[in-house]
């Protein structure tokens, strides 16, 4: 059907005249201008600008300040689309433009950059918005992982990790669907070659010494020897004994001097050449390391991108990576589909909203009418949200299906046990899955490092969103008359219930971590994290100590866990592929605190027009939303200069 047709037949289903032909043209073009300025609009400076196009293959560090500053500006684009705050943005817009000798003034909000740009001869000014936000914590671990590789390709040091060799493989790998895998994989054989070059010290030294000195000094290495592994109730030691006795002192003392001379012109020499190779190349491995690499056989998926990575190191020299490279991985890490599928992620909240159902009091039948709902209204929320649509629409259809799906499964259970239709309350675990954490926390981090606008920004966007959700509660409760008085008390034992509370607020953190689209393993330390905090704070609050002190508490110990988790990593005590962004731990591990109940009650006693209570509920919920992000930045000033200081 030709446009026209199209257009007649729009006009006649809504009851209007047929539209003479002059009329349809200029409506098709209205409609074909439309959809030209929808395509035309971008939100950022397209790449195939002439100024960025002439420098596409030319070394970044050589390229004009406009292919310099679209990378820079494409990477803090990146971060902000993966819902971390406006703080870390710039320091990553910062990590890359060190290298390129740029300096970069950026303001950051909640959905745009404005970012100005400077080389010392030139100066460019970039505005980008996003459509949205989200979270991905996913991308934000493997952007560190690009500022690292960057860094280092252009003769710099890491500033995340401390072996860039993880890096520059994993950036070789941005194509398979596991990257932890593959970061995991890399970390375990970089730790094999590293032993087995300790090995071959060790060796090459005792050869050489025992070559060295094959006298006096191999005849103490023997009499040491067989000292070492006698019996000392054996005659044969007491003879050894009488023998080293015997030796000449004199001798003795010659021969360790002359060792101790010869230790030490050996380090010398090993230090000579560490820095020698350091002045070399800044960003090789060690000879004995690369050519170990080189003759390893990775996993047959990624002996590729092996082959490819060290190809280019090996033909890259001082030029370093170019514009056409840098932009290749940012396309890749942009691209990449989500880890778990809208059914797992699903599945994964379901999990994670009964849990949050037990940690708030709830028994088995809450569970299940939270697992269901939560289940079912997260997969549309996926399925819906792939499609583009409004995120406050989204949110309001997904909490009115999970709170009518809790209700109805709890309905269905009291044909057979009537005492379920008593747990009215169990709805509201059913809508916890829509909490904002993520823009919630940032929102605090960025008013403790002044950026108020932003702050404000995600706050306000935090509070629309409990907004819909709660208003999409209180609708149907009110539709299908329910009374949301709270949770019965379980009555459990003290030791029961506190190993139930680790139990259930570890898979509670695990399913949020999912719902962010974190790695299997940053989930687990995660929930590692969170069960530890979550439960202490819970045992406050039973020991008398005030809700809000307690979110306080455990928001505080959260942040100190996370960055031991990752000085741990630095320091060489954990595998360097556990390093993972602190708020990429800290965020899911506290969301569970965050007061759902508190703010559903609040609502629903507000449609109520039992203001008093509302407003109880309100402040209830307002001070424990306060003191969870001022626990983390606690922890952040506690453990790190930059935010102990106002430089």
């Amino acid at each position: 059907m030709d446009s026209v047709s199209e257009s007649q037949e729009h006009s006649q289903h809504q009851g209007g005249e047929t539209p003479i032909q002059g009329h349809a043209d200029i409506r098709n073009s209205h409609e074909h201008g439309a959809i030209a300025v929808q395509h035309f609009h971008t939100h950022s400076i397209p790449l195939d600008m002439e100024d960025i196009e002439r420098d596409w293959d030319k070394p970044i560090a050589e390229a004009g300040i406009a292919a310099k500053a679209s990378v820079i500006v494409r990477v803090g684009l990146l971060d902000l689309s993966a819902g971390t705050g406006s703080f870390r943005v710039r320091e990553m817009m910062h990590r890359i433009a060190y290298p390129l000798g740029v300096h970069v003034r950026a303001d950051v909000n909640l959905t745009d950059i404005e970012a100005a740009c400077t080389d010392g001869k030139d100066r460019i000014t970039e505005v980008i918005d996003l459509p949205s936000t989200g979270v991905n914590t996913e991308r934000i671990w493997l952007l560190e992982h690009f500022a690292d590789w960057f860094s280092v390709n252009l003769g710099e040091e890491s500033m995340y990790h401390v072996q860039p060799e993880v890096s520059q493989g994993l950036m070789q790998h941005l194509d398979a669907k596991d990257a932890s895998q593959v970061s995991a994989d890399l970390s375990k054989q970089l730790r094999k070659e590293e032993k087995e070059e300790k090995e071959e010290a060790r060796e090459e030294a005792r050869e050489e010494r025992v070559a060295s000195r094959p006298g006096q000094d191999a005849v103490l290495d023997a009499l040491e020897d067989a000292s070492r592994h006698s019996d000392p109730g054996d005659p044969r030691a007491h003879q050894l004994r009488v023998h080293e006795d015997d030796w000449s002192q004199s001798a003795m003392t010659q021969s360790l001097a002359a060792r101790a001379a010869d230790e030490q012109a050996r380090e010398a020499e090993r230090e000579a050449g560490r820095t020698a190779g350091a002045a070399e190349s800044a960003v090789k491995p060690s000879r004995r390391r690369k050519s170990k690499l080189a003759d390893s056989k990775p996993p047959k998926e990624y002996a590729e991108h092996f082959a490819d990575g060290s190809s280019a190191a090996n033909g890259r020299g001082s030029r370093g990576i170019t514009v056409r490279q840098a932009h290749h991985r940012l396309d890749m890490i942009e691209h990449r589909k989500p880890l778990y599928s809208p059914a797992f992620a699903g599945l994964a909240s379901a999990i994670a909203c009964a849990s949050f159902v037990f940690l708030l009091g709830g028994g088995p039948y809450d569970m299940i009418g939270a697992f269901f709902g939560a289940g079912l209204g997260h997969w549309l929320r996926r399925r819906l949200f792939k499609h583009h649509l409004n995120q406050f629409f989204v949110t309001f259809v997904c909490v009115a299906l999970a709170a009518l799906v809790c209700t109805g499964t709890l309905r269905l259970i009291g044909l057979f046990d009537p005492i379920a239709l008593q747990h009215d309350t169990a709805y509201i675990g059913a809508m916890l899955f829509v909490i904002p954490g993520f823009p919630l926390i940032t929102s605090g981090l960025d008013m403790a490092k002044i950026d108020f606008p932003s702050g404000i920004q995600r706050l306000t966007y935090f509070l629309c969103i409990v907004l819909m959700a709660t208003l999409a509660g209180w609708m149907v409760a009110s539709i299908v008359h329910l009374n949301p008085t709270g949770f019965e008390p379980l009555g459990l034992n003290v030791w029961v219930n506190g190993a139930l509370r680790f139990v259930f607020a570890f898979l509670g953190v695990w399913g949020f971590s999912v719902m962010f689209n974190s790695p299997q393993r940053m989930c687990l330390v995660a929930a590692i994290i969170g069960a530890i905090t979550d439960t202490l704070r819970l045992e406050l609050v039973d020991h008398g100590v005030p809700a809000e002190a307690g979110a306080f508490i455990g928001a505080l110990l959260a942040g100190l866990l996370a960055t031991a988790w990752r000085s741990s990593v630095r320091k060489g005590w954990l595998a360097p592929h556990f390093g993972y962004p602190r708020i990429c731990l800290t965020v899911p591990s506290i969301v569970i605190m965050v007061p759902g109940l508190y703010m559903y009650q609040a609502m629903f006693h507000l449609g109520s027009f039992d203001t008093l209570t509302a407003l109880d509920w309100a402040f209830k919920a307002f001070m424990v939303i306060v003191c969870l992000p001022i626990g983390l930045a606690m922890a952040r000033v506690i453990t790190d200069k930059s935010w102990r200081y106002d430089i």
